[in-house]
């Protein structure tokens, strides 16, 4: 997967504030950490994949046209249903940002990144008393993604590296170092634009895909 020239500007700007929200997530933490190693959150996944899987009812919901993506119109609908108030601006961002094979449509996994972003960047309204995205399930869901970068994140400053993913994998047992190929391949499967640092976005494609989501085996099902 390989991010799109002419969304350079857009990538850059929106991973900014990514990075920012991270950095603050970091403090926020005070050092707490619900996960100690890498083995905890593979055993996680099953959870991670039945959490993420529960947003098809929404993305069948706004694919009007059961064409297996969500354009522009029924992306804006989307977000007003949910209540979801963004600029015109902010909207073009995140789909540029989130539509990465440049279809002009947001596929299944490409959706969950995008509500999990929107989720992130935007602050509660006073109607969000108790859920910001309506699914305090599918907010847990994205609250421990979050805390699974943030276990990555070694340095706290919003980005992935080399030696944050190298850390990370032999942080519980250096007696048991896993080969550098592996956590080089980890490292290249997220760092698509090969420039050595992996944004919260980057991290969210590659970390669906671990879990076992891909656009096509897992697309939910349509017009039958």
């Amino acid at each position: 997967m390989l991010c799109r020239g002419s969304s350079t500007s857009k990538y850059k700007r929106l991973d900014a504030k990514l990075e920012k929200k991270m950095v603050e997530a970091k403090r926020g933490s005070s050092g707490y950490q619900n996960f100690k190693s890498i083995n905890s959150i593979i055993l996680k996944f099953p959870q991670f994949r039945e959490g993420l899987k529960n947003i098809g009812s929404v993305f069948e919901q706004y694919d009007e046209d059961s064409n297996g993506t969500i354009d522009r119109e029924e992306l804006k609908k989307c977000l007003q249903k949910l209540q979801l108030h963004l600029t015109e601006e902010e909207v073009e961002d995140l789909f540029h940002s989130c539509d990465i094979d440049g279809s002009e449509g947001i596929q299944f996994n490409e959706f969950i990144v995008l509500l999990c972003l929107i989720y992130l960047l935007k602050e509660p309204s006073s109607n969000h008393t108790t859920s910001r995205l309506g699914s305090p399930q599918l907010e847990a869901t994205f609250d421990t993604i979050i805390e699974v970068f943030m276990f990555l994140d070694k340095n706290g400053n919003g980005k992935l590296n080399k030696k944050d993913m190298v850390k990370a994998l032999n942080e519980t047992s250096p007696w048991e170092k896993s080969p550098s190929h592996i956590t080089k391949s980890r490292f290249k499967e997220m760092d698509w634009d090969k420039n050595g640092k992996v944004s919260f976005r980057e991290f969210l494609f590659a970390f669906i895909n671990w879990v076992g989501i891909d656009m096509d085996e897992d697309m939910p099902l349509t017009g039958t």
